[in-house]
């Protein structure tokens, strides 16, 4: 057999089988890239607010209420107790600012389930205490205060129940 004879009978690979091979990878990597994508946005579209328009026109709102509250000096802890959830609330002198309106609410850190609005009453002057059955694990605290003069405080604090 020299190099001049024609090649024995059988399967020969040739162009259009490479192009039939090249052609498929890149169907298949496209395929693939394609269903990815369309399940990354249907699973988690990008908003982290359903308003976000209305939320950013609400910032400049939000910064003068924070300066406001700066220019009060009130300072805030707050505890996770046994049944409760304990707020107390100090003027920039340590004194306990009394009469005041609270509200609060307890989310999950990363979901929005099991969100639990807690009603505080004023147990002494400046500590404010509401009842509630939480179950055990972390949570975020919102307290909001009001005072008689419309002297607003709002608090964010995470704690944990064992």
């Amino acid at each position: 057999m020299s190099l001049l004879d024609p090649p024995p009978a059988g399967f020969r690979f040739t162009g259009w089988h490479f192009l039939a091979a090249i052609v498929g990878f890149f169907a298949i990597v496209v395929a693939t890239d394609t269903s990815f994508a369309i399940l990354a946005v249907k699973t988690f579209p990008g908003e982290v607010s359903a308003t976000p328009y209305e939320d950013g026109l609400a910032y400049s709102r939000t910064l003068a209420q924070q300066q406001a509250q700066a220019k009060l000096g009130w300072r805030a802890t707050a505890a996770a107790e046994d049944d409760s959830v304990a707020f107390e609330i100090r003027d920039r002198t340590g004194a306990a600012v009394a009469h005041l309106s609270v509200t609060g609410e307890l989310r999950r850190p990363a979901t929005d389930a099991g969100k639990i609005v807690l009603a505080f009453r004023e147990s002494r002057p400046g500590r404010y205490v509401a009842m509630a059955t939480i179950p055990r694990g972390t949570w975020d605290f919102s307290g909001h205060a009001v005072g008689a003069g419309g002297a607003r405080f709002d608090a964010d604090r995470r704690m944990t129940w064992r």
